[in-house]
């Protein structure tokens, strides 16, 4: 049999390094698939082929696997529905900066235009989600085609897409593939200008404080050594906790919605807030009149959340290094010393007052169990956390150490992420321990991928949150004054949908069986499902309350009063108020 395209693309793949491609059969995709079947997989130096149970989580699972191993990792979508699957994953992976290769192929090329059954049209679909989107239309174009989405996937940090008719992928291949190479990163210098005009604002202020985000990764030493020399607190995004949290002794939590600690105190309370590394969304947790430094490696970030006064442009590590001579030290240390004492009071006070009374009290407070989590998991564990409730208590309670990853769809904000980001990290590390935090909502969305981590015999550990609602919905709708609709769903025994796959698993009821459940489930060689039935009126409360928001709450509960909901309204202030911020 003469080679084909599809057999010049795999070829390609297994050049790059790719091991594995995330996704479902179909008529369309039948070349692709058997040419991977025909490399003999893995194991004998080929690809291995991946079924999931929906084409969401192949593009989630191929997300996580770039992310953890930063390197190119592949999903593949038949026709028309089959890569329309693909695309909330995609947008995962792309706002994620994750290099993947979406495989989507498509109707025969002769057809395309004509309305035929399944046409849609993937160039399009997916630009906005993706560094490159192109369709292959004759086979002398693939070989290039694919080694350009490969570069640029891997270059850009981002999707690429290349659209396959199936026609096209049996037909004979034409030319030979050019080989791909890749250059180290670069490092972006800033301009001398922007180092002196940083380095003189900093010194022009009494009071600094660094906010930083997972664009810091790179200079966290510099960043730790400036706070030392000018007496800076350090407050962090949920995509830099993993980054700058551990071993900090600047540290001041987060502040948004997720937050808690310091953080939010220390950026209101400076003459001067630096943005490190971060594109923070969330303008109204940003300080207004407080003169602003951003440094970022990407310009067109700088200032669209913020009045910004001193833009640097360049790579954190490389901004850091130029100014840090240029500072000068600060000896009143108050403005510091104050930020930390007061973090390590809300910490005791707020985010501690769940995990230590409670621990007898049922249902089960969800700080509790994920404090007990942290102190189970493998110091070298990767976390994945689903959107919602499950990120609250992630980045309240799980720590980093430097070896731990945490992984979440921090910036697309999807629900149902983490288990399929689980097993793509499991694939990536098989020795590593996978914990997928998830929540009841999401869990449920993507159910069948259950059935993948069963058949795979992956030993990834699914902690779900059952709380039996979508408390972080509940919740916008409590601040913005309504009463919780729509966001309850009958209790479901997930343990018993678990161990009806062959997955070891247990349902806990009570706080004291916690502990045990976590540590039976980690030792277990196989997959496992421990199932937490956790409190419902559990909320997050932001680290400081605004007038609006507590008006908010109160007219929401005097309307589920006045709707004949005294019970669930005294339920959810017991279970709240202690967790209210005090002076």
């Amino acid at each position: 049999m003469a080679r084909s395209v599809a057999d010049q693309l795999v070829g390609q793949l297994v050049a790059a390094g790719v091991r594995r491609i995330y996704g479902i059969v179909g008529d369309s995709l039948n070349p692709v698939v058997d040419a991977v079947r025909r490399t003999g997989g893995s194991a004998a130096g080929g690809i291995d082929w991946v079924h999931v149970r929906h084409e969401e989580a192949a593009a989630f699972a191929a997300a996580a696997e770039a992310q953890i191993t930063g390197r190119l990792a592949v999903c593949a979508g038949s026709c028309g529905p089959g890569n329309l699957h693909l695309i909330n994953g995609l947008y995962d992976a792309q706002r994620s900066g994750a290099p993947v290769l979406a495989i989507a192929s498509q109707i025969p090329s002769v057809e395309i235009g004509s309305g035929y059954f399944q046409e849609t049209h993937p160039d399009r679909l997916f630009a906005e989600c993706s560094v490159y989107s192109e369709v292959i239309g004759t086979p002398a174009q693939s070989p290039r085609m694919v080694h350009a989405a490969m570069t640029q996937a891997l270059a850009r940090g981002g999707v690429a897409v290349v659209t396959l008719p199936g026609d096209i992928a049996a037909e004979p291949a034409q030319g030979s593939a050019p080989r791909l190479v890749t250059a180290h990163p670069a490092t972006l210098v800033p301009a001398e200008a922007d180092v002196r005009a940083l380095a003189e604002a900093i010194d022009d202020a009494e009071k600094v404080a660094l906010f930083a985000g997972a664009g810091a990764r790179g200079g966290r030493e510099q960043l730790l050594a400036l706070a030392e020399k000018i007496g800076a607190p350090i407050g962090h995004t949920l995509r830099g906790k993993e980054w700058i949290q551990h071993d900090n002794p600047y540290d001041v939590g987060m502040t948004g919605l997720l937050g808690y600690g310091a953080a939010h105190a220390g950026m209101h309370g400076a003459d001067l807030l630096v943005l490190v590394g971060t594109d923070f969304p969330y303008e109204q947790f940003l300080p207004d009149g407080v003169r602003t430094a951003q440094i970022d490696i990407a310009a067109e970030r700088i200032g669209r959340r913020t009045q910004v006064d001193v833009p640097v442009h360049g790579d954190v590590g490389a901004v850091l290094d130029r100014v840090l001579p240029l500072v000068r030290a600060k000896t009143d240390r108050r403005f510091l010393d104050g930020m930390l004492a007061k973090h390590d009071d809300l910490m005791n006070k707020v985010v501690g007052a769940y995990t230590d009374p409670v621990g007898q009290r049922t249902p089960i407070h969800p700080e509790y169990a994920a404090s007990i989590l942290d102190d189970v998991a493998a110091q070298d564990a990767i976390f994945t956390a689903d959107t919602g409730m499950c990120n609250v208590w992630s980045a309240r309670y799980l720590n980093p150490n430097g070896a731990r990853r945490m992984l979440a769809s921090a910036v697309h904000g999807s629900m149902a992420n983490a288990l399929p980001h689980a097993i793509g990290a499991q694939f990536a590390c098989p020795g590593r321990q996978v914990v997928s935090v998830s929540g009841d909502g999401g869990l449920s969305m993507l159910l069948g991928e259950l059935v993948t981590v069963a058949m795979y015999k992956l030993p990834v550990k699914i902690v779900v949150f059952n709380n039996s609602t979508l408390g972080m919905v509940k919740l916008e709708m409590l601040v913005d004054g309504l009463p919780d609709f729509g966001v309850d769903v009958p209790p479901v025994d997930y343990a018993a949908v678990a161990a009806a796959l062959g997955v070891y698993s247990r349902r806990v009821e009570r706080p004291e069986d916690v502990e045990s459940a976590l540590r039976a489930g980690f030792d277990h060689d196989g997959p496992a499902l421990i199932d937490l039935v956790t409190d419902p009126a559990a909320l997050s409360i932001p680290p400081t309350i605004t007038g609006g928001q507590v008006r908010g709450f109160a007219l929401a509960v005097s309307k589920m009063v006045m709707n004949g909901g005294v019970g669930e309204a005294m339920k959810m202030a017991k279970t709240n108020l202690r967790n209210v911020p005090r002076p």
